[in-house]
């Protein structure tokens, strides 16, 4: 009997250090994300850049209300896509066009310039979507990181897995690796910091894949405010039968 116990109490002891990893990966994503959306309820007006061989080709400018319980509305304010939303609802999106009278279903992998896809501007918290794993710390000369493992807890996120880089203590996002489900290196975003309303924040977002290296996609989040968008906005069929409405 006491053969059994003392087996026990060992294999928890060797359990104990990978649980306590555990929890505390969940809470340094937690802690990243209060980089990225600081209000539950938010309106973030990102300029999305494409650039090629070093020099500006496109750009798009979006706002994007963002509620609780995966709940974004994203609203195109460039004139060549005037009108054009995009609806995010948990694992569901919807694209609506000016000219058509249904919603379109798409996917978070849905392009709106360059590397950047719906899914990246529609949800800013890697909590609500990931399980965190802690897999390292590295030193640098200049700089030190963690490095955590992201899994998909949902289906309807735009990655996979994401291998997410923090730095100690402070656990602000430098970058992530984002995977799509097959596997396949997808793209690797960057992060660059700025005080903003008195407290740092993420300024810009840079998006690459190993594919295309001429060109690159900046998302630069230019205004952020507090800000509670009515809830019949978030419906589809609501959006296709008021296709012109303006949204305060």
């Amino acid at each position: 009997m006491y053969r059994h116990m003392n087996k026990l109490l060992f294999t928890i002891m060797l359990m104990l250090p990978f649980i306590t990893y555990a929890e505390t990966a969940d809470q340094l994503v937690y802690q990243a994300d209060q980089y990225r959306q600081s209000s539950d309820n938010l309106k973030v007006t990102s300029l999305i850049k494409l650039y090629k061989d070093g020099q500006l080709d496109k750009e798009r400018i979006y706002d994007v209300y963002i509620k609780p319980d995966r709940k974004s509305l994203v609203i195109s304010q460039s004139p060549s896509e005037k009108g054009q939303r995009v609806l995010m609802i948990d694992d569901k999106f919807w694209m609506l066009l000016p000219k058509t009278k249904r919603p379109i279903r798409i996917t978070p992998m849905q392009k709106l310039l360059g590397e950047a896809s719906t899914g990246d501007i529609a949800s800013m918290r890697w909590s609500e979507d990931y399980s965190a794993e802690f897999i390292a710390s590295h030193e640098s000369s200049d700089r030190g990181y963690n490095e955590l493992k992201l899994t998909a807890k949902r289906k309807g996120v735009t990655y996979s897995r994401i291998d997410l880089s923090l730095i100690p203590e402070s656990n602000i996002p430098v970058q992530a690796k984002l995977y799509l489900i097959s596997g396949k290196l997808a793209k690797i975003a960057t992060f660059e910091m700025a005080r903003i309303d008195g407290r740092q924040q993420v300024s810009k977002m840079t998006l690459k894949d190993k594919i295309q290296k001429n060109r690159y996609t900046e998302i630069e989040y230019i205004a952020r405010a507090s800000h509670s968008l009515s809830d019949k906005y978030y419906n589809p069929t609501y959006l296709a039968r008021n296709p012109s409405l303006v949204i305060r």
